[in-house]
């Protein structure tokens, strides 16, 4: 009877019941595919946000350029001839250009068009001053043409080097230099080359708005007769 019981319960198992499970060493294989797979995701996510990163950067930058580039084009060229004086009450040249050292401006000079939209008891010049200091290209501003106090700095640009200028006059030459003996006279265009920390150099030329004819010398005026 007993045999009989064994036998029969031996044949009624479903032959489906006997499930095989993973072994160790499976299991393992497994992690390290997913591992694998998790650091390629990982290590893709982090050069996306690099690249990402580096193109903000860039846009950024150009950006600043454009604006530096705004505000010189927008002052140069409604530069005026007007001989201005400074804090101390000293005159000041219509164009005064010093490139060299942190201790003076690249450029300083008077511009018309300065907008009121408040309509404040001001005058429509403005005296402007372009330095480069501490790495930054810097704008500054004066509420008063004569004798004032010059308002804080707007930095333009940063990582700026240096700075070499060059004037091109009435007879188109380039020089080196702005020193005239006639203080009332404007270049007739200004090339500015900025030096940047890790960047290549940046040319920008500009047009000045129109001053007074150059005097001739008595030496070098023409003979009628």
């Amino acid at each position: 009877m007993d045999r009989t019981r064994h036998l029969f319960s031996c044949e009624s198992r479903s032959p489906g019941t006997n499930e095989r499970g993973f072994t160790l060493i499976e299991l393992l294989v497994a992690l390290v595919i997913f591992a694998m797979l998790a650091a390629a995701g990982v290590l893709l996510l982090g050069n996306s946000v690099s690249a990402q990163g580096a193109i903000r950067g860039h846009l950024d930058g150009m950006a600043a350029i454009q604006r530096a580039n705004g505000a010189l084009t927008a002052d140069l060229a409604q530069a005026v001839p007007r001989i201005s004086r400074t804090e101390n009450g000293l005159l000041a040249p219509a164009f005064f250009a010093q490139p060299q050292g942190e201790n003076a401006p690249v450029m300083q000079f008077v511009r018309a068009g300065w907008t009121n939209m408040d309509e404040s008891p001001r005058p429509t010049l403005q005296k402007v001053e372009y330095w480069v200091r501490q790495g930054r290209l810097e704008r500054r501003t004066y509420p008063l043409v004569d004798g004032a106090q010059g308002a804080q700095p707007a930095t333009l640009l940063e990582g700026v080097d240096g700075a070499v200028l060059r004037f091109r006059d009435a007879r188109g030459d380039w020089r080196d230099n702005w020193a005239s003996t006639q203080p009332d006279l404007l270049p007739r265009a200004v090339e500015l080359v900025l030096s940047r920390t890790g960047a290549p150099s940046l040319t920008l030329k500009f047009l000045v708005g129109p001053g007074p004819a150059e005097k001739q010398d008595e030496a070098e005026a023409p003979v009628n007769g």
